[in-house]
C-alpha cells in the first residue's frame, strides 16, 4: 500500500481524471477521426502550367509579358499547340482574360491548321485604308488591275482592265502596320495582310500582287 502522503495525491487525481474521462475520451475520439481523415483524404491533383491571356486582347496585337500570365490546370485541359513562351508573337484575332494562347492564335502558317486545303500566303496590299477594313474570318475575292506596262496572265474573270484572281479567299489575319511592315520601316506602301487559299493558286496571286494593282472585293 501506498504511503498515506502519497495516497492522497494519487486519489485526487484520480477523481479529476475520472471526472473528466468524457471530455478526455471526446478529445481522443477527435484526434483519431482527425487522422483517418488524413490517411483517406485524396492527393491534390496534379496541375501543369498554362500561357494564357492576362486580359482582353485585341486582333493583331503584339504580345509582351504583360499581357500573358500562366494559370495552372490539368494536364487533359492544355490544348494541342499551346505557346509557351508567346511574348514577341502578333494575334491573329482577339482573346479574353484568361483564354489559352496557341499556336493557331498567331500570325504565322499554324492558322491554317483549322482549315485543311490551305496554305496561308502574305499579300501587300497598295491601298493600307482599304486593307484596314478587313477583319480575320473574312472572305474576299481579289482582283488584279493592270498596272502600266503589265499585265495579269492567265488571270480568269478578266472584265476590262480588271482581272479575278482568286475567289472566296479566307482572310487569317491583318496585323497592325508596325508589324506587317510599312513605308517607313520596308520603304513599301500599302498593308501586309495573311490570306488562306489553295496551294494552286499562290502562283497566280503572287505574280499578280507584284506586278499589279490588288484590291478586293467581300463575298458571303
Amino acid at each position: 500500500m501506498l504511503p498515506t502522503s502519497l495516497a492522497r495525491p494519487v486519489t485526487r487525481v484520480r477523481r479529476r481524471l475520472l471526472g473528466h474521462r468524457r471530455l478526455l475520451a471526446g478529445l481522443l475520439t477527435a484526434g483519431a477521426v482527425a487522422g483517418g481523415l488524413r490517411v483517406v483524404a485524396p492527393a491534390a491533383p496534379e496541375t501543369v502550367a498554362m500561357t494564357v491571356a492576362a486580359h482582353d486582347l485585341a486582333a493583331g496585337q503584339t504580345l509582351t509579358a504583360a499581357d500573358v500570365t500562366t494559370a495552372h490546370v490539368p494536364p487533359a485541359s492544355v490544348p494541342d499547340g499551346a505557346a509557351t513562351p508567346a511574348t514577341g508573337a502578333t494575334l491573329a484575332g482577339p482573346l479574353r482574360r484568361g483564354e489559352p494562347i496557341t499556336d493557331a492564335r498567331l500570325v504565322g502558317p499554324s492558322l491554317t491548321i483549322a482549315h485543311p486545303g490551305l496554305v496561308a500566303l502574305p499579300v501587300r496590299l497598295p491601298d493600307g485604308a482599304m486593307a484596314g477594313l478587313l477583319d480575320a474570318g473574312d472572305r474576299i475575292d481579289l482582283y488584279a488591275v493592270a498596272s502600266a506596262g503589265g499585265e495579269v496572265a492567265d488571270a480568269p474573270g478578266t472584265a476590262g482592265g480588271a482581272s479575278r484572281v482568286a475567289a472566296g479567299v479566307l482572310v487569317l489575319a491583318v496585323p497592325p502596320t508596325k508589324a506587317a511592315g510599312n513605308s517607313v520601316t520596308t520603304g513599301l506602301s500599302g498593308r501586309l495582310i495573311l490570306i488562306g487559299l489553295p496551294d494552286d493558286a499562290v502562283a497566280r496571286v503572287t505574280d499578280a500582287s507584284v506586278r499589279s494593282f490588288l484590291t478586293f472585293a467581300f463575298v458571303h
